[in-house]
């Protein structure tokens, strides 16, 4: 069997697309590029043509003409927590889908690498960023702005309020959630794995706590509130801690899922019965949380969508000029087995 000499002299052109199709050079263009324009048969046609010539897009060709790389970065922190897969499941699958590769760094724990990872993001020469999870300082947006390029949040903010973003509101869900295990009749709710000094989702929902709290008439005692790092270790120092305390809790307010199964641990190793001896309220409706028992009751996040919708509006902005606008995404509380009713109300 003799082999395609042009496959050993030289790669194939999109000339050589359209002459074996039988299309124009622009329909090839077109389909090799998602902009639509053709039927499905053309598109067959292109791409089994493809397939069989061997084509590979000249991506560096490309950036030097266009000054774009269809490239996203993503800037994320450091970080176990299960619920960033589906937040990047979701930039990836719309950027696959308008011929964009995504790229990930980590800027720590914090995000006090966050500057190491834009000085990244600029040598790779990405046409927008993503961020999730990171707040960002006055200190960090001259950097972002001398980039030129847009920049959109996921589940974060910045100290302006300057950057368009697309999360939850985590005061409402917050407080959503302590209101419901007070109609359930507990008025001695802890608040487990919040950090004190988190102004981009502890904050607020640290604020949604008390004022269901107060909207309640149930005075906030401060040794109800052991703060964290979103962490199943910050669930169970917190539940450790309550126990010594002889915290009178009858439910806890979880900062995450995490956090929540870090409580039931140590339930589970005192003997304390999950949901008969203590009520449990996650946040995120990650995927252990069907998982464990009893099942978690959450604050379900959608991080698939908001991942989606972030570089939705982000590609809109590179590809058409689009301004992006900020979003606020429904949260859901989501019942399962972890709260009983109680009906002692103390």
């Amino acid at each position: 069997m003799k082999a395609d000499k042009r496959s050993f002299d030289m790669a194939a052109t999109i000339k050589d697309i359209a002459r074996e199709t039988g299309v124009s050079i622009a329909t090839v263009s077109r389909v090799l590029n998602n902009i639509g324009g053709y039927s499905k048969e053309v598109e067959e046609r292109v791409l089994s043509a493809v397939k069989k010539l061997g084509y590979r897009k000249n991506e560096t060709a490309i950036s030097l003409v266009t000054k774009t790389t269809k490239t996203v970065g993503i800037i994320m922190p450091n970080s176990d927590t299960s619920f960033y897969v589906k937040i990047i499941e979701g930039i990836e699958e719309e950027a696959h889908a308008r011929g964009f590769s995504v790229i990930v760094t980590h800027a720590g724990v914090g995000g006090e690498g966050f500057q190491k990872s834009l000085d990244l993001m600029a040598e790779r020469r990405v046409d927008g960023i993503i961020v999730f999870s990171i707040f960002l300082s006055k200190y960090d947006l001259a950097p972002i702005e001398s980039l030129n390029i847009p920049i959109v949040l996921v589940s974060s903010t910045d100290t302006n309020k300057k950057i368009p973003s697309i999360k939850v509101d985590d005061y409402l869900a917050s407080f959503t959630a302590v209101d419901y295990l007070i109609k359930q009749g507990h008025y001695n709710i802890g608040l487990a794995g919040l950090s004190y000094d988190d102004e981009n989702t502890s904050v607020p929902r640290i604020k949604g706590y008390v004022d269901a709290l107060e909207k309640n008439q149930i005075p906030v005692n401060k040794q109800f509130i052991d703060y964290g790092y979103f962490s199943f270790q910050s669930g169970r120092r917190a539940m450790s801690g309550y126990l010594e305390r002889k915290e009178p809790i009858t439910a806890v307010f979880c900062a995450s899922d995490e956090t929540a199964l870090g409580i039931i641990s140590i339930c589970y190793e005192n003997k304390i019965v999950v949901p008969d001896d203590l009520s449990v309220v996650g946040y995120d409706n990650s995927r252990i949380a069907a998982m464990v028992s009893p099942p978690l009751t959450t604050i379900s996040q959608p991080f698939h969508e908001m991942g989606k919708r972030a570089c939705l509006k982000l590609l809109d902005c590179i590809l058409n000029g689009k301004k992006i606008t900020s979003e606020i995404i429904p949260f859901e509380l989501i019942e399962r087995k972890s709260v009983k009713k109680n009906v002692n109300n103390r």
